[in-house]
C-alpha cells in the first residue's frame, strides 16, 4: 500500500450508539459487515486536510445526519452535518424493500427474494450517488465506501417494529 493510500482511508468507523435504531439480528449483522468491509477496503479523505488516516463517527441529531472525523490520534478534525431530506425517499423505499425481503424469506420464494434484492441494490446505488454529491467538497470517498456508509446511515435511520 502506497503512502497516499495509507493516509486516504478510514481506520475505524463508529455509529453514535445514542442515535442507533434498535435492530434485529440480520440488521446487526449487516451493520457489522458494512463496517468490516469499509475497514478492509476504502478510500476516504477530508478535503483540504492531508493528515489521515481517519476515524469516522456517524450519527443523527434531530433531522440531520452528521459525520465527525478524527485523526488517528483521536483529535477532532471536522464535523459535517447533512439534511436527511434528500435521502427521505430512498430511505423510505429502502425500508419498504427490507420489510418485503423479510416477509419473502418467511414465504420461501426465491424468485421474489432475488427481485427484491435487485431493487435493494439499485436503491443502495442511488443513495451512494446522493451521498457522494452531498459530501462533495468536504470529503473524498469512492463509490463502494459511499455504498457501505449508506448501510450505516440506514442502520441509524431505521425504526422498524421487527426487532
Amino acid at each position: 500500500m502506497g503512502e497516499r493510500a495509507k493516509k486516504e482511508r478510514l481506520i475505524a468507523v463508529k455509529l453514535d450508539e445514542e442515535t442507533l435504531a434498535q435492530r434485529n439480528v440480520e440488521q446487526e449483522h449487516e451493520r457489522i459487515a458494512a463496517i468490516s468491509d469499509i475497514l478492509a477496503d476504502n478510500r476516504f479523505s477530508v478535503c483540504g486536510y492531508d493528515n489521515g488516516p481517519y476515524i469516522l463517527c456517524v450519527g443523527i441529531v434531530e433531522t440531520k445526519l452528521y459525520f465527525a472525523v478524527y485523526n488517528d490520534a483521536k483529535h477532532p478534525i471536522i464535523t459535517h452535518h447533512l439534511s436527511l431530506t434528500p435521502f427521505r425517499r430512498v430511505l423510505r423505499d429502502y425500508t419498504l424493500l427490507c420489510d418485503s425481503y423479510e416477509k419473502a424469506i418467511k414465504s420461501g420464494s426465491i424468485a421474489r427474494l432475488e427481485a427484491i434484492d435487485m431493487g435493494r441494490r439499485g436503491l443502495h446505488n442511488e443513495a451512494a450517488e446522493i451521498l457522494l454529491g452531498r459530501l462533495k467538497g468536504k470529503f473524498e470517498l469512492d463509490f463502494d465506501t459511499a455504498r457501505r456508509l449508506f448501510t450505516l446511515v440506514f442502520a441509524l435511520y431505521w425504526k422498524g417494529d421487527d426487532v
